[in-house]
């Protein structure tokens, strides 16, 4: 992947200060009060349990680091993987096992005796020289035990001057021999293949050091040697991250994005590993700014990209103010602390053609992000930029001068653009300037074309009314002619699910594929959908509640959850005992995930805020519920696969909502138990006629008396007519009507008045 175009920086012109400029914008905000301190250093040490970057194994007071991607280090991973063989799950196992200490030579340690030299032994705490005069004196000794004549033996011996730090550049451990590298660095150096052939003469211990001479060494190309000190790369020690040979800028800009990634509410997961790998990469190149540095560079893994762009998205924020982000054509939603859910703060207004239609766009939409009318979600805002890239792409082929003077622009190129997407949504036609996520045109439909022709008359008109259109030269009738499409064009009611489909869908076959065949993992898409259709709940609403969102009160089983489209929070309603078993299995479940993943069972406030389905993407805390999306993807390959036709989930909604009117609900119970603001919204869920109607018909939609069987209920469900029941219907139906064409007329005169003469009741 290229890297991002928009990134770079405004002062181009200037490319001399543009480094410097930026990163004496990041150094002043890393020094900061509010920056963690955890991030300064050029070495960076993560704590273990750390809420974002935890590397050590999950297992309580094991201080070993995770391995292979999971949870657990390598020791755990392997009793785990015969503990679940028997059955055992994984949070009982996490519960049940013990820590582990750290694993020797996993972290450096200093020679007791010599400050300035590694210890070789990690137990006796000794440098290779002192081992080997210790293991000389036991030898001597006949092998006694330590105790006293170890600690009196310490007490004796004197300091060996040190070797100095390791020659690898970047590395902060000792060397521990006069060639200068560390012991992980003289390992790599063999297995490297001794770049330069260093070594030191042969008895060097007894010929030099030992006589206090300095220890000579030997190349066979001393300039290799240094080279491969300069490239090679640190010691991966647990929970370090080591940033040590990155040029200044893009150092700064790991840190700042190590800091803010830790911020967020919902920060994906990046172990440390991967960073170590961007780090590297970024080495090995020499890159002087992730602004430049190539997705993929170096055979880099492809989350070190991921990585490189999400930092790349907070830096935008640091780089640009919203004046210069308006000129470069793009937007930051968080420079007026606004985030929509789901959502990069980022959108992009580049491919309006026209500057004076891109600023237009940019104002109306920052106004909009300024005011309490601010929308909830992000689509109003790509609807805005969709509008104004399509009337922006046409003036580039039909207007004057491509649209770019807007004084030039009259009403007929105006409806020429209103014809234009009128004829491509009847004939279904390509958009010119709207493409699909894999490339493909998108296709001008009723929906899109009422979109666009919505919100550039209020883009346009807001322009009129604010003075701007005078300002710019654009004529009057140019924006006049652009006509409302009404927010609904296009869109009907959902209808209720048929029986047939009601039924399978509820079906317990059909139930059991959904959760074994399209959610393996059991995250929850078989009790989401049972919670829905049993309740009527809006499928946001279920998959949001929380883990405390059932309870018992006077016996009552109650469902408690949150209705925010009409802003109606911490509602509870009644539930049947099955939902509710099913709800309370869900709850232990939750649980025991949250066991596995952190170590410890929550308890209290803590866990009354956990989500009851809760996601493990961008969640460290186990408080993110699922998102549609997740649903949505499980459930229309299940529904698709069954052949049923084309259904949504809130359909349930709906044949709930019919379901309690033909049972005798009324529009006042309907609106209350669903959750409506108004009678009129509980009608839009009501599709069948009343009960008290439905009898009528049925006495209607019978056999008539000439039949093989007069008084049999054609429709419905209610007892058939008898044979004298269908005749009396019949006789009187004769007498109070006339025949007509098409049926009877059964008007008749009033008894008090007759109708004046012309006249017919209709």
């Amino acid at each position: 992947m290229r890297r991002q175009e928009y990134l770079r920086p405004l002062l181009a012109d200037r490319p001399g200060q543009v480094g410097r400029d930026r990163l004496e914008i990041l150094a002043a905000l890393i020094a900061g009060p509010s920056f963690d301190p955890v991030y300064r250093p050029d070495i960076i040490t993560i704590p273990g349990g750390h809420p974002v970057y935890r590397w050590a194994c999950v297992v309580a007071d094991c201080e070993r680091p995770r391995a292979g991607g999971s949870d657990l280090c390598s020791v755990h991973q392997g009793q785990w993987a015969g503990e679940s063989a028997r059955g055992v799950g994984m949070a009982a196992f996490v519960t049940a096992a013990d820590g582990l200490d750290e694993r020797v030579g996993s972290r450096e340690a200093i020679c007791r005796i010599c400050p300035g030299r590694p210890a070789a032994h990690s137990d006796l705490r000794l440098c290779q020289r002192h081992l080997s005069r210790w293991t000389f004196r036991r030898n001597e000794a006949g092998g006694a035990g330590q105790g006293a004549d170890f600690a009196l033996w310490v007490s004796e011996e004197q300091p060996c001057a040190a070797y100095g730090s390791c020659g690898v550049a970047i590395c902060p451990s000792l060397a521990d021999s006069p060639l200068g590298l560390c012991a992980w660095h003289s390992s790599r150096y063999r297995r490297d293949g001794a770049p330069g052939r260093a070594a030191m003469p042969g008895s060097w211990w007894q010929r030099y050091e030992r006589c206090g001479k300095p220890v000579p060494l030997e190349y066979a190309d001393q300039a290799a040697f240094r080279r491969w000190c300069e490239t090679v790369s640190a010691q991966p020690w647990p929970g370090q991250v080591n940033l040590r040979g990155l040029r200044p800028l893009v150092r700064a800009e790991i840190q700042w994005g190590l800091f803010v990634h830790a911020q967020r509410a919902r920060p994906t997961r990046w172990d440390l590993g991967w960073i170590r790998a961007l780090v590297t990469t970024c080495r090995a190149l020499e890159v002087n700014s992730l602004v430049d540095f190539e997705f993929g560079a170096g055979s880099s893994p492809e989350f070190t990209g991921a990585i490189a762009k999400e930092i790349l998205h907070e830096l935008r924020l640091v780089y640009f103010t919203p004046a210069e982000a308006r000129d470069a054509g793009f937007l930051e939603t968080e420079h007026f602390g606004v985030l929509f859910p789901h959502r990069m703060s980022h959108f992009d207004l580049t491919s309006i053609p026209q500057r004076w239609l891109r600023d237009l766009t940019w104002d109306y939409l920052a106004d909009l992000l300024r005011s309490p009318r601010c929308p909830r979600s992000g689509g109003p805002f790509d609807g805005y930029r969709r509008a104004a890239l399509e009337l922006g792409v046409f003036m580039e082929l039909e207007a004057p001068g491509g649209g770019h003077d807007p004084a030039v622009l009259r009403g007929e190129h105006a409806r020429r653009f209103v014809a234009d997407q009128r004829h491509r949504e009847r004939e279904g036609q390509e958009s010119l300037a709207v493409r699909r996520p894999g490339g493909a045109a998108g296709i001008v439909t009723v929906t899109t074309r009422s979109v666009v022709f919505n919100a550039i008359r209020k883009l346009l008109r807001d322009a009129l009314d604010t003075g701007v259109a005078d300002k710019l030269g654009l004529d009057r009738e140019f924006i006049t002619a652009l006509p409302a499409a009404g927010a609904t064009t296009g869109r009907t009611a959902r209808r209720p699910f048929p029986d047939e489909v009601a039924r399978a869908l509820a079906a317990e076959a059909s139930l059991a594929e959904l959760a074994a065949a399209y959610d393996p993992s059991d995250n929850g898409a078989r009790d989401i959908w049972e919670t829905t259709v049993t309740t009527g709940r809006r499928i946001g609403e279920v998959i949001k509640v929380r883990w405390d969102c059932i309870g018992r009160y006077g016996g009552l089983a109650m469902f408690w959850h949150d209705q925010t489209k009409v802003g109606n929070y911490d509602a509870a309603i009644r539930i049947p005992e099955r939902l509710y078993d099913v709800l309370a299995g869900r709850q232990r479940k939750t649980l025991d995930r949250f066991t596995a993943r952190y170590g410890y069972r929550p308890a209290g406030a803590q866990r009354s805020q956990l989500a009851l389905f809760p996601t493990t993407y961008r969640s460290n805390d186990g408080t993110v519920p699922l998102t549609h999306q997740w649903f949505y993807s499980r459930f229309r390959p299940w529904v698709d696969a069954m052949d049923l036709g084309h259904f949504v989930p809130h359909q349930a909604r709906h044949t709930l909502a019919t379901s309690l009117l033909r049972h005798g609900a009324t529009l006042t119970h309907i609106r209350r138990y669903l959750g409506h603001v108004s009678d009129r919204m509980a009608e839009h869920y009501v599709h069948l006629s009343h009960s008290d109607l439905e009898n009528v018909l049925q006495h209607v939609w019978v056999a008539g008396p000439g039949t093989a069987s007069p008084g049999e209920l054609l429709a419905g469900t209610a007892a058939p007519l008898s044979q004298a029941e269908a005749q009396a219907l019949a006789v009187d139906l004769s007498r109070r009507s006339t025949p007509a064409e098409g049926g009877f007329c059964t008007w008749q005169p009033s008894s008090t008045a007759a109708p004046a003469r012309g006249t017919w009741p209709r």
